[in-house]
C-alpha cells in the first residue's frame, strides 16, 4: 500500500521524470521489436512501421500506463484549476466583482454566526459543562424587596439553605456580579467583581495560574476580604508581574489581600460579561456593611449553580428541589416580609435549569437580532448566487464554440461539467477565504459597536469547529447554488449547432435567455425582502429618536458621586447632600441642577403597588416611583401642570407628600386633577403602609426606556426620605461645554469633599446607548439592502446588456423599418420594469411573511407597514430605471445598416 502511494505521489510531483521515463521505456521496447523485425528480414523503416502498428500508437499506450498510475483525476483537476486561473487573468473584472460578492456575502453570514457561537451555542470554558445546572424560583412575581441582578437570583438565606438540604449536586456554588471601585481621587475607575462561595472555582474545575483560589474554607461567617483576579485585569493593572500574590489591592476603599489569578482562558460565569476580581460572598459583611444582604432575606442578588451528581438528570433535580421548597422557604421567611405576599412566598417553588452555556445579558438583548440577521445575511448570499449563476451563464455563452470543440474533439460531458464546476469551486474558495478575512473583521467591529464607556462587551471570539464548519458549509453551498446550473447548461452544447453559430452563441436562444430572466426576478424578490427590512428598521430608529420622552435630553450632565470614604452618619448624611447640591449649583454656567435616585431611562428603577385613600384597596395598581430634590423637573424641562414643586418645608416630620404625572392621574383619579387628593403605597420589606398627599401634577415621562407606553410614576422629596446614602446622583443643566462643566463640578466636590469619587455621563448618550440593538438592526439591515440592491442592479444590468447585443438584428431591423431611438429606448426600459415588477409581485408574499418575524423588533410600525413597502418597491424600481439605461441608450445608437450585416 506505501509503495502504491509513493509510487503516486511521485507521478504528481516528479512528472517531468517520470515521463521521461516512460519515454524511455517505450523506446527501448519499439527498438527492441524493430531488431526483431529486422531479423526476421524486414527492413529497417518496415521494421518500425510494423513495432508502432503492433504497440497501437505510442500515445495511445502512454496515455493507458498514465492510467494505470491512478493520478489521472489529480492530474486532470491541476489541469482544470490552472486553465481556471488563466480565466481570472483573462477576465479581472468578472474575477474581482465575483469574489467580491461572494466575501461580503460569505464573510457577513459567518461573522454573525460567530457571534450566536460565541453568545448563545459554545458552552463554558470549563470540564464538562453540561453537568452544570442553575437552580432558581419557577416564578418570582410574588417577590418583593431589592433586586440586585437583572437576572433572577436568590437571597443569601435561601443559598445557604439549598447548601445544606440539596442532594442533588456533587457540589454548588453562588455568585453575584457587582462593581468595585479600586480608583482614588476624583477619576473613578470600575473593577468588575463577582461574589462567590468558596466552591465556587472547585465545582467548575478552575484552577489558579498563579496562587491559589478559594475553598470551603473562605465561606466562614465573618471572613475578612481576600481576592481571586482575572489573567486580564493581572496583565492591565499589574503587568503580569509574579509577584502579585500577597499584595494589596483598594476594594472600595478597603484593603483587600490578592491570594491568586485565574488562568486566561476562564472570563467568568457569565458570557459578555468578564470579571476582573472576585471575592467571597462572606466579605459583604465587610465591604458592603451598609445594605446587611448576607442577613437580608429580600435582597435578591446570588445566582446558585451546581454540578449534577452521577446519573442525576435536571428533571430529577428540578423534582428534588421542589419537594424541599417548602422547608427552605418556611425557614428563610423574612419578619419584614409584606404580610400580603407572605403566601406568595411560602408557595415559591425552586427548579432546576441548564447552565452549560452560563447566564448572558448579551444573549437575552442581541440573541433574537442575531438570528434574524444571520437570516438576512443568509437571503444577501442567495441573492450573491444567483447573480454570480447569471454572470457564469452569460461567461459560459461565450465559450460554447471553446466547449463545442472540446466535444467535438472527444471530451466528455462529464470531463466538461467538471472542469466548469472547478472553476466554481475555485471562485467559491477564493471568496469564501477573503470572507473569512471580512467576517473577522466584522466580528471585531460588531462586539466594539455593542459595547459603551460604561459597558464593555467581552465576547470570545476564537474561531471554533461550529465557526470553521459554518464557514466551510457556506463555501460549498455557494459552489454548487452558482456553479452547477451554468455547469450543467454549457455541457449541453450540441457541437454541429455550435460550430455553424457563427460566434453568436447558442443562448440566444429563448431557453437559456428565460433562464436568466428567471435569476433575474429570483433576486429582485429576494431583494425586496432585504430592502423593505432595511427601510422598516430605519424607520423604526427614527421613529425611536424622535420619540417624545417628556422631558429635555440635551445639555444634561450625569454626575455620581460616592463619598463612602467619608463615613459620614446618617443623621449628616442629608444635610452633605444638600451641600454638595449647592456647591454644584454654584459651579459657573450651571442654571439648574437637582438630585436623583433614579435617573431616567437607564433601565432602572423602583415601585409599588398603590391605591386612592378611600377606594378600595383591592383596586390597587402597580406604580413607578422617582425619588428627587426640588428642582429636578425644572432641570429636565417637565412642565408642572398643576400645583407646586417640593421645597424646603417638605422635611421628614411634615406630611408625607408627592408629585404625580398624567398618567397616573388617568388610571387613579379617572383623569381628574389629583392635587389634593391622597393615596396608600403597600407596605414593603422597609416601610409600612404610607399615605401621601399630591401637591403637584406634571406632564408624563417615559421611565425605563423609549419603546415603552408612559406609564404612571409618582415623584417623592428627597428630603423626606428616612435614610440618605453616600452614593449620590445629579442631574446638572449648563450652558457651557461639557469639559469645562464637568472640570467645574470635580473642583466644587473636591473643595467639600477631596475623598469623594466622581463620574460623569451625559444623559443624551445614556439615552443613545439604550438603543443599540435598535441601531445594529438599522445599520446591518440597512448595509445588506444596500448589497442587494447593488447585486440587483449588476443582474438587471448583465441581463438587459446582454439582452441588447442578442438582439442587435432585430433593433437594426426595427430602426430600418421606421422605430425611433426612443421607442428602442422605451422598449428596453420597459423590458428591465417588468423583470422587476414580476420580482416585486413574488417577492412581495414572502416580504409579509418575514417583516411579521421581526414585529417585535419595531416600533411604532407594522411588519405590512404600506410607506416602508412602497419605498423599498420604488427603490427597486429605479434600480431597474438605472440598470436598464445603459443598455437602452446603446440599443438606440444601433446603426440598421451595420446591424444587418450582424451575421
Amino acid at each position: 500500500m506505501f509503495d502504491k502511494f509513493s509510487r503516486r505521489l511521485r507521478a504528481l510531483v516528479r512528472k517531468p521524470e517520470v515521463e521521461r521515463e516512460l519515454d524511455e521505456e517505450l523506446r527501448f521496447h519499439l527498438e527492441r521489436e524493430a531488431e526483431q523485425n529486422m531479423a526476421r528480414g524486414m527492413s529497417a523503416a518496415e521494421a518500425r512501421r510494423a513495432a508502432l502498428l503492433k504497440f497501437g500508437g505510442v500515445e495511445k499506450v502512454k496515455e493507458e500506463c498514465r492510467d494505470v498510475r491512478g493520478v489521472r483525476p489529480l492530474e486532470e483537476l491541476w489541469q482544470d484549476v490552472r486553465y481556471g486561473l488563466r480565466l481570472w487573468r483573462k477576465n479581472p473584472g468578472f474575477t474581482g466583482v465575483a469574489l467580491l460578492t461572494l466575501a461580503l456575502g460569505v464573510g457577513a453570514n459567518t461573522a454573525i454566526f460567530h457571534l450566536i457561537s460565541a453568545v448563545r451555542l459554545r458552552a463554558l470554558p470549563v470540564p464538562e459543562p453540561q453537568q452544570l445546572a442553575e437552580v432558581r424560583i419557577e416564578d418570582m412575581s410574588a417577590a418583593r424587596g431589592m433586586f440586585a441582578s437583572w437576572h433572577p437570583s436568590l437571597t443569601n438565606p435561601i443559598w445557604e439553605q439549598i447548601r445544606e438540604r440539596q442532594q442533588a449536586f456533587s457540589g454548588v456554588f453562588a455568585w453575584g456580579a457587582d462593581d468595585f471601585n479600586t480608583g482614588t481621587g476624583a477619576d473613578v475607575r470600575l473593577a468588575r467583581g463577582l461574589w462567590v462561595s468558596g466552591d465556587f472555582f472547585n465545582v467548575l474545575g478552575v484552577g489558579p495560574e498563579l496562587g491559589r483560589v478559594f475553598d470551603a474554607s473562605d465561606d466562614r461567617p465573618g471572613c475578612g476580604p481576600a481576592a481571586v483576579i482575572s489573567h486580564q485585569f493581572w496583565q492591565r493593572e499589574f503587568g503580569g508581574d509574579k509577584s502579585v500574590v500577597g499584595r494589596r489591592l483598594s476594594l472600595d476603599d478597603h484593603p483587600v489581600e490578592i491570594v491568586g489569578v485565574t488562568p486566561a482562558s476562564f472570563y467568568g460565569p457569565e458570557v459578555g460579561r468578564a470579571f476582573d476580581v472576585a471575592v467571597p460572598v462572606c466579605s459583604a459583611a465587610t465591604l458592603r456593611s451598609e445594605d446587611g444582604r448576607l442577613e437580608s432575606g429580600t435582597t435578591w442578588w446570588l445566582i446558585v449553580v451546581g454540578r449534577l451528581k452521577p446519573g442525576w438528570t435536571v428533571e430529577q433535580a428540578t423534582a428534588h428541589f421542589s419537594s424541599i421548597s417548602p422547608g427552605v422557604f418556611e425557614t428563610t421567611l423574612s419578619p419584614k416580609y409584606p404580610p400580603e405576599s407572605v403566601q406568595g412566598y411560602l408557595d415559591f417553588k425552586l427548579a432546576a435549569y441548564p447552565a452549560a452555556s452560563g447566564i448572558s445579558q448579551v444573549r437575552e438583548t442581541y440573541e433574537k437580532p442575531l438570528w434574524m440577521l444571520l437570516g438576512i445575511a443568509g437571503l444577501v448570499l442567495l441573492v450573491a448566487c444567483a447573480n454570480l449563476a447569471n454572470l457564469m451563464l452569460a461567461r459560459a455563452s461565450t465559450r460554447e464554440r471553446e466547449l463545442a470543440m472540446r466535444l467535438a474533439l472527444g471530451a466528455s460531458r462529464g470531463r466538461l461539467i467538471r472542469q466548469l464546476l472547478t472553476e466554481s469551486l475555485l471562485l467559491a474558495a477564493a471568496g469564501s477565504l477573503l470572507g473569512a478575512v471580512f467576517a473577522g473583521f466584522l466580528s471585531e467591529f460588531l462586539v466594539s459597536f455593542l459595547s459603551t464607556e460604561d459597558n464593555q462587551l467581552f465576547v470570545d471570539l476564537r474561531a471554533d469547529w461550529m465557526v470553521l464548519g459554518f464557514a466551510a458549509g457556506a463555501a460549498v453551498l455557494t459552489c454548487v447554488l452558482f456553479g452547477v446550473a451554468p455547469a450543467l447548461r454549457a455541457s449541453r452544447v450540441a457541437p454541429g449547432a455550435a460550430m455553424k453559430a457563427g460566434g453568436r452563441g447558442l443562448t440566444a436562444g429563448r431557453e437559456r435567455f428565460s433562464l436568466r430572466r428567471s435569476l433575474v426576478v429570483v433576486q429582485v424578490a429576494l431583494s425586496l425582502v432585504l430592502v423593505a427590512g432595511a427601510v422598516l428598521f430605519s424607520r423604526s430608529l427614527g421613529k425611536l429618536l424622535a420619540t417624545d420622552v417628556g422631558f429635555e435630553q440635551e445639555g444634561i450632565l450625569i454626575a455620581q458621586v460616592n463619598s463612602s470614604r467619608l463615613n459620614l452618619p446618617g443623621e449628616r448624611r442629608a444635610a452633605f447632600r444638600r451641600e454638595l447640591l449647592e456647591r454644584i449649583r454654584a459651579v459657573p454656567g450651571v442654571s439648574s441642577a437637582a438630585t436623583v435616585n433614579v435617573v431616567p431611562l437607564s433601565g432602572s428603577g423602583w415601585g409599588n403597588s398603590v391605591w386612592m385613600d378611600g377606594e378600595d384597596p383591592a383596586g390597587k395598581k402597580g406604580v413607578s416611583f422617582h425619588r428627587v430634590s426640588a428642582g429636578y423637573f425644572q432641570t429636565l424641562g417637565i412642565p408642572l401642570l398643576a400645583g407646586r414643586d417640593f421645597g424646603d418645608h417638605d422635611a421628614t416630620s411634615s406630611a408625607k407628600v408627592a408629585v404625580v404625572n398624567e398618567e397616573f392621574a388617568r388610571q387613579l383619579a379617572n383623569g381628574a386633577n389629583p392635587v389634593g387628593r391622597s393615596f396608600w403605597v403597600e407596605t414593603t420589606p422597609n416601610t409600612p403602609q404610607t399615605r401621601y398627599e399630591i401637591v403637584g401634577l406634571v406632564k408624563s415621562t417615559k421611565y425605563y426606556d423609549l419603546r415603552e407606553e408612559f406609564r404612571p410614576v409618582a415623584y417623592f422629596p428627597a428630603t423626606q426620605a428616612a435614610t440618605a446614602g453616600l452614593f449620590n446622583q445629579f442631574l446638572i443643566k449648563a450652558g457651557v461645554p461639557p469639559a469645562e462643566l464637568t472640570a467645574g463640578v470635580k473642583r466644587a466636590v473636591g473643595e467639600l469633599s477631596p475623598q469623594s469619587t466622581i463620574n460623569f455621563k451625559v444623559l443624551r448618550e445614556q439615552i443613545q446607548n439604550s438603543l443599540m440593538r435598535d441601531r445594529l438592526m438599522a445599520m446591518l439591515s440597512g448595509f445588506f439592502g444596500l448589497l442587494a440592491l447593488a447585486l440587483a442592479c449588476v443582474g438587471l444590468y448583465g441581463i438587459m446588456s446582454y439582452g441588447v447585443a442578442s438582439r442587435t438584428q432585430e433593433i437594426g431591423i426595427r430602426m430600418a423599418l421606421g422605430a425611433l431611438p426612443r421607442e428602442v429606448r422605451r422598449m428596453i426600459l420597459r423590458e428591465s420594469l417588468v423583470l422587476v415588477l414580476v420580482g416585486v409581485a413574488v417577492g412581495l408574499p414572502a416580504t409579509l411573511a418575514a417583516t411579521r418575524l421581526v414585529s417585535a423588533l419595531l416600533y411604532g410600525l407594522t411588519p405590512g407597514d404600506p410607506v416602508s413597502l412602497g419605498l423599498a418597491a420604488l427603490s427597486l424600481v429605479g434600480v431597474a430605471l438605472a440598470a436598464g439605461y445603459v443598455p437602452a441608450r446603446r440599443a438606440s445608437r444601433v446603426d440598421p445598416m451595420v446591424a444587418l450585416r450582424y451575421e
